[in-house]
Order: C-alpha cells, then sequence, then structure tokens
C-alpha cells in the first residue's frame, strides 16, 4: 500500500509540475504576442491629409486597439527626403507623384507596394472681406503679398506656380510672393491676414470658415494633382503597415477622404 501511495503521489506531482510549466509557457507565449501586437506604425504624410487623417485614425485605432497611427505631417518633398535619408517610416502618402516615384526609383518602396490613391484641385484663396474675384486680379496690383508654398518642397507650391505660368501671371506675383513650408502655413498666413491671398488646395480650403475660395485653377494649367500612398520596403512593422495600406483603399477611409473634399482616382 505505501508502495502504491508513493507512486500516486509522485504522479501527481509530476502531473503539477508538468501543468505549472505549461501554464508559465503560454503566459510567456501570451506576453510575447502581446507585445508584437502593440506597435507603432509612423506615418509621413502630406499637410494637406492632416483633418481627413485624423478622422481615420480615430477609427483604425478603435478597430485595431494595438496599432497605435503616428503622423508626421508636413511638404511632401520635405517628407521625401527624410525618408532617403533614412528616417524611421512605415508608410508614406505623398501630395505628388513625382516625390513619391523618387523613392519607388531608390528602392525605399516597391512598385507593387503603392497605388494612386486620390486626387485634389488647386485653388486661390483671400480673408472673408477681399474684393479679389479671380486669379487675373494678381495681375492688376490689387495685393501687395500672397503666399505660396515653397515649389521646391511643397507640391501645393510647385502647381501654383505652375498656374501661374500658364496664366501668365509669375513675372507679376513672384516679388509679392511670401514662401511658406507647407500649404498648412499658406492657409495660416490667409487666415491671420498676412497676405492678401495664398494657393492651397481645396481640401485646405474648406476646413477653414476665415476664408473664401477666389477661384478654382483649371486642371490643365498644372499636372495632376495625384496622392500616392505606399508602404516602406524597410518598414519595422510590415505586416501591419500593409494592413494600414489596405484599410486606405476601403470604403470606409475613402469615404472620410471625400468627406473632405478629395476625390478616388
Amino acid at each position: 500500500m505505501k508502495k502504491k501511495a508513493m507512486a500516486l503521489s509522485a504522479v501527481l506531482c509530476g502531473t503539477l509540475l508538468m501543468s505549472a510549466c505549461g501554464n508559465s509557457e503560454q503566459k510567456a507565449s501570451g506576453d510575447s504576442k502581446s507585445k508584437q501586437e502593440d506597435i507603432t506604425l509612423t506615418v509621413s504624410a502630406a499637410a494637406s491629409l492632416q483633418d481627413a487623417l485624423a478622422d481615420i485614425e480615430k477609427k483604425y485605432e478603435k478597430e485595431h486597439p494595438h496599432v497605435d497611427l503616428k503622423f508626421n505631417f508636413g511638404g511632401s518633398g520635405t517628407l521625401q527626403r527624410q525618408i532617403s535619408q533614412g528616417a524611421p517610416v512605415d508608410l508614406f502618402f505623398s501630395a505628388a507623384e513625382d516625390k513619391f516615384d523618387e523613392l519607388v526609383k531608390e528602392g525605399e518602396i516597391n512598385k507593387e507596394d503603392g497605388t494612386d490613391l486620390i486626387q485634389n484641385s488647386l485653388v486661390l484663396i483671400a480673408p472673408k472681406n477681399s474684393s479679389l474675384t479671380s486669379f487675373e486680379d494678381l495681375h492688376n496690383q490689387k495685393i501687395e503679398k500672397m503666399a505660396l508654398g515653397t515649389p521646391e518642397t511643397v507640391p501645393a507650391g510647385e502647381y501654383g506656380k505652375q498656374t501661374l505660368e500658364n496664366l501668365s501671371l509669375w513675372k507679376d506675383v513672384e516679388p509679392k510672393v511670401v514662401y511658406a513650408k507647407d500649404v498648412r502655413q499658406v492657409l495660416s498666413y490667409v487666415e491671420t491676414g498676412n497676405v492678401e491671398a495664398g494657393i492651397v488646395y481645396k481640401t485646405d480650403a474648406l476646413v477653414s470658415d476665415k476664408v473664401k475660395i477666389i477661384d478654382t485653377a483649371k486642371e490643365t494649367s498644372h499636372d495632376p494633382i495625384v496622392y500616392p500612398v505606399g508602404v516602406i520596403k524597410d518598414s519595422n512593422h510590415e505586416k501591419e503597415a500593409h494592413d494600414f495600406y489596405d484599410y486606405l483603399q476601403g470604403k470606409e477611409a475613402m469615404n472620410v477622404l471625400k468627406e473632405y473634399g478629395f476625390s478616388a482616382k
């Protein structure tokens, strides 16, 4: 009987020990999984996307509680250079195809991991009490200062310069231009009355109640305003980056972008 009792005791001890080890391994595995899921995705995006992506961020993080979206907004040219120089970024959402294509050429983005997602239009804006009525008024010496994104780094500035050149206005306007780091700074200059006019995207003008749209540039007066988005090849969170990339192309995200004035490509 003693031998049987001792054998039974040994079996029970062994079972308990194995169970404890199993629970410990399961807990460790669960902790590891949790750590893998709690990640931060860094998205470098054109400043004109700021309001739309703020709404998309709320929706996405609610559906994906383990993903924290971190946005770096600015001029697309500036963002492109940062990525080229090794900035730790997971996705790039550009306001210009050429800035995006440069990263594809450099091998920073695989061509199959990028797409032209949305379009925008270019407008001339002024304070609410302005007497300006069209781009042509810029030729009639009705302003002393106007704001424009730096063409070399801000796509809206480049499109704006193309439009003014197309209308034979650039030579008259150039001495009056106050350059800005992105379209939101242009918008701010107009809102505060520091300049009498500015060129921004339609989507920027729509979010402000302090300015009015004076005129819309013809599509033929500038390069197509297309917004590509893609996954950076060296992303530390490739799966999650592709998941968000796919989400941006889905109905929910596209509806938000359309609400803010963007149109599907």
